[in-house]
């Protein structure tokens, strides 16, 4: 018998291609695929890097001076906390009484016009904003795109299916980001990616983008003896269109990449769900049994018994960063993390 304080969710990892600078449409596929794994048992719904409104492989394909039209569209459909379409989400996760972390683009309400994060959210079933986490530092030419994150959104999350915190894509590679987490009883921990990450004109055949995307999440949780969830975004037809910018040398380019997977892997680092991969649309799902994680860490545990705290120090900044510091104004710079679902009525009240 399983105690009460080991929980056993089923969580989902749902690969799916965004539709790109419509934030509806975003949106609405969301609201698909959330119900969808909630009707397949799903306690814990995960979306991919940037999913609204979609990621912006142009960085990586375009030279900057070309990429200023797709840059004011991204942005234009990117989502500011609080806001409408932000209210949108709380309530796909109210309504399917799940917890769901997704990716989005997010935009400043206040700071800058034009000043954007990569940023995960998690939500509780009521709808609840309990994770904001913004990506530590852009990934190369992801910098065109991205501002910088800061340490007061690399927290761990206590939930009643488990102690859940993120990284978004190349964060997987940081091994100080995923000590933090470690260190700070993550149980479930979700890795989310793009469909491709091209860096070359002449892709490798040696090793394929799945192939380092199951290395990462297998290494996180043989080391971390957490369950990871991996979610990769699809690339459809019209998504090949728009990162192609009509170009045969960049569409031949596109055809010559390996494309990322969605799957879920044990605290023993195997592979515990079905693999969604080559750009297809589906859900893998898995049960995780937190009791899995006490024998692991009994043998092998990075942040206790197999730990020399006398020997390593390690201090994570959780000051937020904020461009002015303003005098007499204790409010100022301050992050708010949680935001309460507010309920239809509510809103309709407000306008």
């Amino acid at each position: 018998m399983n105690p009460p304080n080991y929980p056993r969710p089923i969580v989902a990892a749902v690969q799916a291609a965004p539709t790109y600078f419509d934030l509806n449409k975003c949106i609405s596929k969301l609201r698909y695929y959330t119900a969808k794994a909630k009707n397949s048992g799903a306690g814990l719904v995960v979306f991919s890097e940037s999913f609204i409104p979609g990621f912006p492989s142009w960085v990586h394909l375009l030279a900057p001076v070309d990429q200023h039209e797709l840059f004011k569209k991204f942005a234009q459909n990117s989502i500011e906390i609080p806001g409408p379409a932000f209210q949108q989400l709380q309530e796909i996760a109210r309504d399917n009484q799940v917890f769901l972390s997704l990716g989005i683009t997010e935009k400043a309400t206040k700071q800058s016009l034009g000043l954007l994060w990569n940023t995960n959210l998690i939500f509780d079933p009521e709808g609840n904003l309990i994770a904001r986490h913004r990506k530590l530092l852009p990934t190369w030419s992801e910098k065109l795109i991205w501002s910088f994150g800061d340490g007061s959104t690399l927290n761990v999350h206590d939930t009643e299916i488990g102690r859940i915190g993120a990284l978004i894509c190349g964060e997987n590679t940081n091994s100080l980001a995923k000590y933090a987490l470690i260190s700070q009883g993550e149980q479930i921990h979700i890795s989310t990616y793009p469909a491709c990450f091209p860096t070359s004109r002449h892709p490798s055949k040696e090793q394929s983008y799945f192939d380092t995307l199951m290395v990462r999440a297998c290494s996180m949780s043989y080391e971390g003896k957490v369950f990871t969830v991996v979610s990769s975004q699809a690339l459809d037809a019209e998504g090949y269109e728009i990162l192609s910018d009509g170009r045969k040398d960049l569409r031949d380019l596109l055809d010559e990449l390996t494309y990322g997977a969605s799957f879920i892997v044990s605290p023993s680092g195997v592979i515990i769900s079905d693999i969604i991969k080559d750009n297809q649309e589906g859900i893998a799902l898995a049960e995780c049994d937190l009791s899995e994680i006490v024998t692991g860490k009994s043998i092998h545990d990075i942040v206790g018994n197999y730990q020399r705290n006398d020997i390593f120090k390690f201090e994570i900044n959780k000051a937020v960063l904020s461009p002015v510091s303003i005098r007499g104004d204790e409010s100022a710079g301050q992050s708010k993390e949680f935001y309460p679902c507010i309920l239809p009525e509510d809103i309709s009240a407000d306008l």
